[in-house]
Parts: structure tokens; C-alpha cells; sequence
């Protein structure tokens, strides 16, 4: 056990001072509890006291250098802030906590800026970025979707697609749609409501409305893609895991010039029929060796829902149960 060291941060002022520990101490109580030691100001060092390791005290020196450097670039170092620093540190990343709070996937109705979270969305923002074709494979609440639609609706109004389409197989949990009144996209709206959601919050509810008349947007089931040629177009498929390879290599097939393609799913919850592979699962095989193809995995740690829900995942993997 390492008794007491001092961390020196070179000439900080008071007010960065007070900025970097935060209200009631509160961010430093984040790091205490992380690393279980104590950390106490004394004139403009850092006291940190009965820590584990070397390792540990380590680590916490370069989590406070980097989170003066976020506060100096006119940023709010807040508990959720220190949190990313101490998963970015213990990964050997945290020189990208600063693309964290800088990388903008795009704007809600009222004008609030969507960033990435976690290390995963990180990567998964850069691969929207970089790719016409994106796949992000993960369980729920890793921002799959809503990051998504957040970023087509950005290329939508920074001009750089004039339509964005959002699709998903009609198969939910081994439910059937047959006696559910109204044609196939009646039946299958409910299914879609993850979409709506999304672009509801991106653009009002009303806004929604007016495009999908003007056919602007487009939510329709999978089986409305086929036979066409999608140009110009965002292009999201959802529910990816609920595809098979034919349906699968039938969406990609319909890329056409000036359009992006994103396919998101979980593959731990397949609801297909037992005796069909799911394409998302056999994607990355036969895909894999395109150097233009994107494939980001985010796990539980990506998850930005209630923390429970981390742990639920954590628990259920455990188990293998589909």
C-alpha cells in the first residue's frame, strides 16, 4: 500500500481548483471510491492517501492532469466526467477524453448537442464519420439507434442526403403480425416506434409528419426495400439481428451513389425461428475482409440507460441465454 503521495498539477489557480474537485468535493469522492484511497487538497497539490498501488496512484495523477485539460478548454468537469476519465485511463485511453466531449453526432429540436458517452460510441461515431457502411453490434441501450438517426438527420440538414429511410424486419420476439389489422406497414408501425422516438426528438413531432408526407423520411418494413435502388439516402436498418442472409445481403445490395447504410442489432436476442441464421451473425465472416465495411462492437460498459441496466446484461451473459 502506497501511505501518501503528493500530485503536483504545476500553476493552477484557485478557481481551477475549486472547478477540477468540484461541488462538496464531489469529484473527488469519485476517484476515492473508484481507487479507495483518500485525496485531500493541500495548497494547489493533490494528497492522495492509503492508495493500493503504485499503479493506482498513477493512474490517478494522469486522470487529473487530463481533466485540467478538459476544464481549460472551457469544459464542466462534472462526476459522469471523471467516471469516462477513470474507464479511459484504465484502458490506456485517455488522451481521447477531450474527442469525447468534442465529437458532435448531431443536435436535438432544441439545439442540445449529442455526444458520445463511452469509449464504444466514440469509435461508433468515428465509423459514421468515415464509412458508407456501418455495422454496430450490440445489447440494448448502447445508443445504437439513436445515435443513428441522430447523425442522419445532421447529414439531412447540412445537406448531404436528401432522404432518410429507417427499416426494420417484421419479426419481434416471436410475435405474429398476421392478425394485426392493416397492411403490412400498419401492422408493422408499433415495431417502429424506436425510430420514431428517435427522429421525434431530433426534429418535433410535427416536423416528423410533414416529411414523411413529402416522403423525405421513410420507415418501412425490410420487405419494402426490395428492388429498389437507394441514392442519396441515409439509409438505417434496425433490428439487424432479425435478418436473414438473404434479407441481409438484399438490404446491403440496394446502396446506391451518395448514400450511407447503417445496420445495428444485438445478436443475444435473435427472435428468428430456431432453424434460421441470423445474417447479422454470419455479417462480419463473410464481410469482414472489406476494408470500406465498418464493424463496431459496444458492450455493457456502452450502455447509457439506468446503470442497472448493465448489470442486467453483465448477469444475463453470464447465463447464455438468448
Amino acid at each position: 500500500m502506497v501511505k501518501s503521495l503528493e500530485i503536483g498539477l504545476g500553476s493552477i489557480t484557485l478557481d481551477e481548483l475549486q472547478r477540477l474537485v468540484g461541488t462538496s468535493d464531489e469529484n473527488l469522492k469519485v476517484l476515492e471510491q473508484h481507487f479507495k484511497c483518500s485525496i485531500s487538497v493541500r495548497g494547489d497539490s493533490f494528497i492522495v492517501s492509503d492508495c493500493n498501488s503504485q499503479l493506482a496512484f498513477t493512474q490517478i495523477q494522469v486522470i487529473l492532469n487530463a481533466l485540467l485539460v478538459l476544464l481549460r478548454n472551457n469544459y464542466e468537469i462534472k462526476p459522469k466526467t471523471v467516471e469516462q476519465a477513470i474507464t479511459l485511463a484504465e484502458l490506456g485511453e485517455i488522451d481521447l477524453i477531450e474527442d469525447l466531449h468534442t465529437t458532435i453526432i448531431g443536435k436535438t429540436l432544441h439545439n442540445k448537442k449529442i455526444f458520445p458517452k463511452t469509449l464504444g460510441q466514440l469509435w461508433y461515431a468515428k465509423a459514421l464519420f468515415n464509412f458508407d457502411i456501418v455495422f454496430a453490434i450490440g445489447p440494448a441501450g448502447t445508443g445504437k439507434t439513436y445515435l443513428a438517426v441522430a447523425y442522419a438527420v445532421e447529414q439531412y440538414r447540412l445537406g448531404a442526403v436528401k432522404k432518410i429511410i429507417l427499416t426494420r424486419p417484421a419479426v419481434e420476439a416471436g410475435e405474429s403480425l398476421g392478425f394485426l389489422p392493416g397492411d403490412l406497414k400498419e401492422k408493422a408501425d408499433p415495431y417502429l416506434r424506436p425510430l420514431y422516438d428517435a427522429l421525434d426528438e431530433m426534429l418535433g413531432h410535427e416536423a416528423v409528419e410533414r416529411m414523411m408526407e413529402k416522403g423525405i423520411i421513410e420507415i418501412a418494413p425490410l420487405a419494402y426495400m426490395r428492388g429498389r435502388t437507394l441514392e442519396n439516402c441515409f439509409v438505417i436498418l434496425d433490428e439487424g439481428q432479425n435478418t436473414t442472409s438473404s434479407q441481409l445481403k438484399m438490404f446491403l445490395t440496394r446502396l446506391g451513389n451518395s448514400s450511407k447504410m447503417i445496420i445495428t442489432g444485438d445478436i443475444t436476442q435473435i427472435d428468428l425461428p430456431k432453424y434460421a441464421t441470423s445474417g447479422l451473425v454470419e455479417a462480419e465472416e463473410i464481410l469482414g475482409g472489406i476494408k470500406s465495411i465498418a464493424f463496431v462492437k459496444l458492450g455493457s460498459n456502452d450502455v447509457a440507460r439506468h446503470p442497472l441496466v448493465q448489470d442486467i446484461i453483465d448477469a444475463y451473459g453470464k447465463l447464455d441465454i438468448k
